[in-house]
């Protein structure tokens, strides 16, 4: 049912949670423009996650919070938001995003979870669907990050026909931050042809294991590839690729440079897409290499692609990959997947816990790795 509401003049963005999540929230505002291109779009989010958004045309405004503020930056945010939009779209389910769309617009569209607990949902979440004009149930298997997003617009086409041949068979695109040059230092290293590695997940159970970054290393440098070590400047990324150093010889060392967490997000931006291809984990970095055009060879193990795969940009449809394959490529994207009939669970590793292992990704061979990235070769 299509939702008869006067043109927005302001519209709010609200996506309080990583900057993976920032950055699939650009579709919808991409989108979003089209169907208001007069509006002024404002995005909330949390403080240092933003990055993401820089240079992008369609917003005007940035509003950062701290992701556990207190009684004073609550009072301050009220004041900044108190019914200065048209309409909030909260992208996620949590109460807090809930608690700022309320505040912010007499009306809302948002997610709300599937389940009545785990994954990120409640029992006490109906008063979301109840304050909403309009809501997407999250499904964590079938449905993708980006199509739920997406699917907050729906009513605001004619009909259902319509929106689903402009929101999704016109083709789909995330917009990456404007490129900013490198810092002068890993300028100077860079050599083409490069490839550029990103390890670190935020949480361990996505971990690949260090002996099997060697290998696929080891093979690289083995092609006359130089290799980049891309890390957040968390101490975990951090420590992460030093031990991968660590395990190689002088040979591949010497081709290899270590980013060591100095480049923002516009200027691994720029890193990326400069790059022969990218290889990395189920993380951030990996949706970024994948919206700067970059081929990409993606490693999943307990996280389904088909909700929270890197979207190939360009592509129109709602279900660029399948629940379960080894190997699968779609567009600039392939993602390859571990053994076992467990797989995809979407827990948090085996243990169920963020510091847990994963089998499916310590079983996931190094030279599955090694063959895609061949084909890539080949295709150059």
């Amino acid at each position: 049912m299509s939702i008869r509401i006067p043109t927005p003049k302001r519209v709010l963005f609200i996506a309080t949670r990583q900057i993976g999540d920032v950055l699939i929230t650009t579709p919808l505002i991409s989108k979003a423009r089209a169907l208001w291109p007069d509006a002024e779009f404002h995005f909330l989010g949390y403080r240092g996650k933003l990055d993401m958004l820089k240079g992008n045309p369609d917003i005007q405004e940035w509003i950062e919070t701290s992701d556990h503020p207190g009684f004073g930056e609550y009072c301050r945010l009220f004041n900044t938001l108190f019914q200065r939009y048209d309409l909030a779209f909260v992208t996620q389910p949590s109460d807090r995003a809930y608690f700022y769309g309320s505040i912010a617009a007499l009306r809302r569209v948002g997610t709300i979870p599937s389940h009545p607990q785990g994954l990120g949902g409640n029992n006490k979440s109906g008063w979301k669907k109840a304050i909403s004009t309009h809501t997407v149930e999250v499904d964590y298997f079938h449905q993708h990050v980006i199509v739920e997003k997406l699917r907050l617009l729906e009513p605001f086409y004619p009909s259902p026909e319509i929106a689903h041949e402009i929101l999704f068979e016109q083709g789909v695109s995330v917009t990456p931050p404007s490129a900013e040059p490198l810092t002068p230092l890993i300028a100077s290293q860079l050599r083409a042809p490069y490839v550029v590695i990103h390890p670190g997940p935020l949480t361990a159970y996505k971990r690949w294991p260090l002996a099997h970054w060697k290998t696929v290393i080891a093979w690289l440098t083995s092609q006359g590839l130089q290799v980049v070590l891309s890390a957040s400047p968390a101490q975990q990324d951090l420590e992460l690729n030093q031990d991968i150093l660590t395990l190689l010889d002088e040979t591949s060392r010497a081709r290899v440079i270590d980013t060591q967490g100095h480049l923002s997000l516009p200027q691994a931006g720029t890193l990326l897409r400069g790059a022969l291809f990218y290889i990395g984990v189920d993380t951030s970095v990996s949706h970024l290499a994948a919206a700067c055009n970059t081929p990409s060879i993606v490693l999943f193990g307990p996280t389904p692609p088909t909700n929270f795969g890197p979207w190939p940009n360009g592509f129109a449809g709602t279900s660029p990959y399948h629940l379960r394959a080894r190997s699968q490529t779609v567009g600039n994207v392939t993602i390859l997947q571990g053994p076992g009939d467990c797989v995809p669970c979407r827990k948090a590793g085996c243990d169920d816990r963020p510091d847990s292992r994963s089998e499916c990704l310590d079983l996931l061979d190094p030279t599955a790795v090694i063959r895609a990235a061949q084909r890539l070769l080949e295709s150059r």
